[in-house]
């Protein structure tokens, strides 16, 4: 791997792991400034909401500048969206504009790997790039739910400037100035990623003119009959785990009783259990194995609703790395899948941010959906009940969708899949 490489896995280390502990973060400061529940569920939907609003347009704009550069200016808006939390705006909003800077940080992480790496490499780089980024997920939950604790806050609280009122008085507060500097430290590691040599690809004047080209890529994908199934099934699964964060500290302090800090490590452990489920897939599936996995989905689902019945922490710390194992095993073949499906179909940026698009629309739907059945009083188990009803309702869908292609195409699936079976650059995955 070239020395670049390194530098920008240290960068998206960084970048990831304050993302996901300022998630915690920003509970704990919505819940110390008395909050109703509906406005810490909505949190993950307004993350979401920049993905699905820009999401034509960030792919372009990480084409038209250096890569190295487009993640400095990503990571310098989180830096404003956390210091816009720290001096008083509405959480949700600033966590909105955090959300701003990963939209525009995630093409130009991907894209990038293409133009350091050759074909060969980039399965490996994707698999140490997801790795990471599960390891980050994990630290991340568990250091925002450290850094919110009496131990540690009260150290970071007892730090005073001498003629400086920093204003930082919470154990919140005190949490997100420590993740700013986490987001200088992967802002000054973008600075030095090398430039890669590629020749930019200049904006259009009128930006709107990319809407039709998004459109049309979107659409593509949509009518391929393995590309649908593949992109049907990884947005599901992305719905589902982009709010089980919030669903498992939810649960956590409706069945145990825990506070943000314990119910971190729980989600902690469903993000070990998702690894573990990469990358066994990783090991076991090929290219056109990946339909087989679907009926994961369902049983991913009703996991979910089992997870009210779970009163002991004995029960489950299991119950949720096989939660997470379950779900890691069916969205690697799949997503390797989709990569094989939108490569061949648009390339790899435009596929990935139409990717984007469907999966973090389906993380805002699916957050507002949640959010507006706590704010209309239905309780954390009702929630979570229907949530496990529509997964499995709807992963059940997805493959009577694909028995039905099998039926009526059965030529132009056969020959998909063979093609999937013959990609030699993409089966390692």
């Amino acid at each position: 791997m070239k020395r670049g490489f390194y530098t920008i896995m240290s960068a998206q280390f960084f970048s990831s792991l304050a993302d996901n502990a300022l998630f915690i973060g920003a509970v704990a400061l919505l819940k110390s400034s008395g909050a109703l529940d509906w406005q810490k569920a909505a949190l993950v939907p307004m993350f979401a909401l920049f993905y699905v609003l820009l999401a034509p347009f960030v792919g372009a704009f990480a084409d038209a500048q250096p890569k190295g550069r487009v993640m400095f200016y990503s990571n310098a808006i989180k830096v404003v969206g956390c210091l816009m939390m720290l001096f008083g705006s509405h959480p949700l909003l600033a966590y909105a504009v955090v959300g701003l800077g990963a939209a525009a940080y995630s093409p130009a992480k991907y894209g990038i790997l293409t133009e350091l790496l050759p074909p060969s490499q980039l399965v490996k780089a994707n698999g140490w790039i997801e790795g990471l980024t599960i390891a980050s997920i994990i630290l991340g939950v568990l250091l925002g739910g450290q850094l919110i604790a009496p131990t540690i806050s009260s150290f970071l609280l007892a730090f005073d400037f001498p003629f400086i009122d920093t204003g930082v008085t919470t154990p919140p507060d005190a949490a997100i100035s420590v993740l700013v500097l986490i987001y200088a430290i992967a802002a000054w590691i973008n600075t030095r990623i090398p430039l890669t040599g590629v020749a930019m690809r200049p904006l259009p004047r009128n930006l709107f003119s990319l809407l039709p080209d998004f459109r049309s890529c979107n659409r593509r994908l949509w009518d391929d009959k393995l590309g649908q199934i593949s992109l049907a099934t990884t947005t599901l699964f992305w719905g589902v785990s982009g709010n089980l964060r919030y669903i498992v500290l939810a649960w956590a302090a409706a069945a145990l009783g825990y506070g943000v800090t314990q119910a971190s490590s729980l989600v902690g452990v469903v993000a070990i259990g998702t690894a573990a489920g990469a990358v066994l897939a990783s090991m076991r599936m090929r290219l056109d194995m990946a339909p087989r996995v679907m009926p994961l989905g369902i049983i991913m689902g009703l996991l979910v609703i089992c997870l009210i019945f779970v009163r002991d922490l004995w029960v489950a710390v299991p119950f949720l790395i096989v939660l997470g194992a379950i779900g890691g095993f069916m969205v690697v073949p799949m997503n390797a899948l989709l990569q094989h499906r939108g490569h061949n179909l648009m390339g790899a940026g435009r596929s990935i941010a139409v990717q984007n698009f469907n999966e973090q629309a389906c993380i805002l739907g699916f957050g507002f959906l949640y959010s507006l059945s706590t704010k209309w009083g239905l309780s954390a188990f009702g929630a979570i009940t229907g949530f496990g009803l529509i997964v499995a309702a709807t992963m059940w869908l997805i493959q009577r969708w694909y028995r039905s292609n099998l039926q009526r195409y059965p030529k132009e699936v056969e020959a998909l899949l063979t093609l999937a079976r013959e990609d030699k650059s993409h089966n390692h995955h």
